[in-house]
């Protein structure tokens, strides 16, 4: 049977595979580059053109059939049709001056603004739509690229990649994922901690954000979060009505670094999100106490960067007696802000270090609000290598919500699956390690791994929450080091 003239044919994973491969080998061969740190941002802004200018198409379309006038995000002669789909289009010094300069002659034989300098020149209408997500992509985007002619055999690549059926973009987004994989493992040295998938989908699952509530992560990195609260809401779309609330308002986040922000804005697009909402400054850069109602949300999913320092301006952004260098408690400090009160208490899951469990000082002060003002009603300790190769450091996950105060804290102690000693890079936790801790946690019992303490007890001891599981072996790795010695020295 003859394949209808124009309708690319299906691209299978295996093409996919193939096609980034051969892309990023492309790049290798580019002096302006240097590493993967290089190499995936550059990919990521092209397959970001060529993905929308493919999304745009079928809007059209979709458009047309509905007697709706369209308005396209990007104008010709900046879309990808215009300068990219052409396999004997503009290429060497003409596509670089192109792509950067401020002004430019453009595919067209015009002179205008230069590539990078349009779309970062869009502005969206009243409310903001893709065209404010676009200039705010390549605000902080560069072409690191040098060699015009190798550019262009990306680009031509890049133009085998069809998204144009839910099937390949689904494809696709599997693809990316295992990509962002290599670009956290190159980051890890740079302080940058990305949460394991697992960890991410067992903490929406336990939270369930429903179809209405708003959802935020103010540190959301490359978006998994987002990504994977969108697929949970996404389930429960039954109508026009419910996509409409699905894409407009349900979903925000926060990044003030560009490479992250391209990254998540990439991600969120892949998995259907049409115009993510992110913030592309410091999610701390506000006073708390000018934080009211109208800027809170129902949830708060996060794992938000610690060990980091801020600057002294964010600091006053905090009372007085609970600044701290400590990103970690910086950011805890605004969840708990960023909370709704009414009419449905908002709740959050956080990542959070060890230190924050035993710290004194102001980070007691700050968890001494979270037992008093909110109800902190479950810590799950995570066991050794969670985060492994990026960081050793024990961490945890707190879940509190603005029903509180705190009367009784949980505690459930994650074990390791059974032989193992600690995870690694190359064998990380999985969703299936968590089967025990879900079906616990709305038939809560004391266990050899769970167990609850009064909240007046917590307070009374200085408000360490870094509680030694009373039922089950003792796990050495959860312990501050000066405990650990007076343990030892207790012997």
């Amino acid at each position: 049977m003859a394949k209808k003239t124009g309708t690319p044919s299906l691209t299978t994973a295996q093409q996919l595979g193939s096609l980034i491969k051969s892309a990023r080998d492309i790049m290798r061969k580019d002096k302006g580059l240097n590493g993967d740190l290089d190499r995936l941002p550059m990919l990521t802004w092209i397959m970001f053109l060529k993905f929308l200018d493919d999304l745009e198409r079928m809007r059209e379309e979709e458009s047309v059939l509905a007697g709706q006038r369209f308005r396209p995000a990007i104008d010709p002669p900046y879309r990808w049709r215009d300068w990219a789909a052409g396999e004997d289009g503009i290429t060497g010094d003409e596509l670089i001056a192109f792509v950067n300069n401020e002004e430019a002659v453009r595919p067209d034989g015009t002179r205008g603004p230069g590539l990078f300098a349009y779309l970062r020149s869009l502005q969206g209408a009243e409310g903001g739509d893709r065209r404010d997500v676009v200039a705010t992509v390549f605000k902080g985007t560069l072409n690191r690229m040098i060699n015009g002619y190798l550019l262009r055999d990306v680009v031509n690549k890049v133009n085998g990649i069809h998204f144009t059926s839910s099937e390949e973009i689904h494809t696709l987004g599997h693809l990316y994922e295992s990509m962002l994989k290599e670009m956290r493992d190159a980051a890890g040295d740079s302080g940058e901690f990305y949460t394991p998938r697992a960890v991410v989908r067992f903490m929406v699952e336990v939270l369930d954000p429903r179809l209405g509530e708003t959802v935020l992560d103010p540190a959301c990195g490359t978006g998994g979060f987002l990504v994977e609260a969108y697929s949970h809401l996404e389930k429960q779309c039954y109508k026009v009505e419910d996509r409409q609330v699905l894409q407009t308002s349900s979903l925000y986040g926060g990044e003030a670094k560009p490479l992250p922000y391209l990254l998540a804005q990439m991600n969120l697009l892949l998995h259907g999100l049409e115009a993510p909402q992110i913030d592309p400054l410091n999610s701390l850069r506000f006073p708390l106490k000018e934080i009211g109602d109208n800027d809170r949300v129902d949830i708060v999913l996060t794992n938000p960067p610690f060990g980091g320092e801020e600057e002294r301006g964010i600091l006053g952004n905090f009372p007085e007696d609970k600044q701290t260098s400590e990103t970690a408690l910086l950011f805890l400090q605004l969840i708990m802000r960023k909370l709704r009160r009414q009419p449905k208490p908002g709740r959050a899951g956080v990542v959070v270090p060890n230190g924050t469990l035993f710290g004194d000082g102001v980070c007691a002060r700050i968890k001494e609000e979270l037992l008093k003002d909110f109800n902190l009603h479950t810590i799950v300790r995570l066991p050794n290598g969670v985060f492994a190769p990026y960081t050793s450091i024990p961490t945890n996950l707190l879940f509190f919500d603005r029903s509180g105060p705190t009367r009784e804290v949980w505690y459930y102690e994650q074990p390791l699956p059974e032989g193992r000693k600690n995870y690694t890079k190359t064998a990380p936790i999985q969703f299936e390690d968590f089967a025990n801790c879900l079906s616990w946690w709305k038939n809560r019992e004391e266990n050899e791994r769970a167990w609850r303490v009064p909240a007046e007890q917590i307070v009374e001891s200085g408000c360490n929450l870094d509680i030694k599981n009373p039922n089950g072996k003792q796990d050495f790795e959860h312990l501050p080091p000066e405990q650990l010695v007076e343990d030892i020295l207790a012997k």
